[in-house]
């Protein structure tokens, strides 16, 4: 009886190489996944970046449409695009109501997924005004349009900036 209680004991556990076996299958596999996180931690990025621009863009185009319909005063000079992005999600007085009431074009501005988290949401894309071209964009006294800061290209091989 007692070799067969020996025998038992010996049977019952692994030993050092079939652990050093199974440590380094989990490694390569866990190697193996890692490209296919950051994959998927880029894509998540770029999602939100194209959200965030399709989001800033309609909301300055609504804001174009308020001062076209005469709901948002402007002057001649001006081209009827916001001044600043912040005034999309801060709100300007509705010039057609009598209690001058805020118009509101974004609930937040949305943020550059690709900026650095302490820059300010506003400050994280690039601003193009009405007057510039669309080669050379570049900021003045209105916001006309917006892109990514960021650089580097996409997964479809165009950089952020063209988005």
């Amino acid at each position: 009886m007692n070799a067969s209680l020996r025998c038992r004991r010996c049977g019952a556990g692994f030993t050092l190489i079939e652990l050093l076996i199974t440590v380094a299958i989990v490694g390569i596999l866990a190697s193996a996944a890692l490209p296919y996180a950051q994959l998927s931690v880029q894509r998540a990025k770029e999602h939100e970046l194209r959200d965030g621009l399709r989001r800033i863009r309609s909301a300055l185009d609504a804001y174009k449409l308020a001062v076209d319909e005469g709901r948002i005063r402007r002057r001649a000079d001006e081209s009827g695009y916001p001044p600043t992005l912040l005034h999309l999600a801060d709100g300007v007085e509705d010039a057609s109501t009598p209690e001058r009431r805020r118009i509101y074009f974004l609930r937040r501005l949305p943020r550059d997924p690709f900026a650095a988290p302490e820059v300010p949401a506003a400050e994280s894309w690039g601003q193009r005004s009405y007057a510039s071209p669309p080669e050379a964009p570049a900021p003045g006294l209105d916001v006309f349009d917006v892109y990514s800061l960021a650089e580097g290209a996409g997964l479809n091989g165009v950089p952020y900036r063209e988005w």
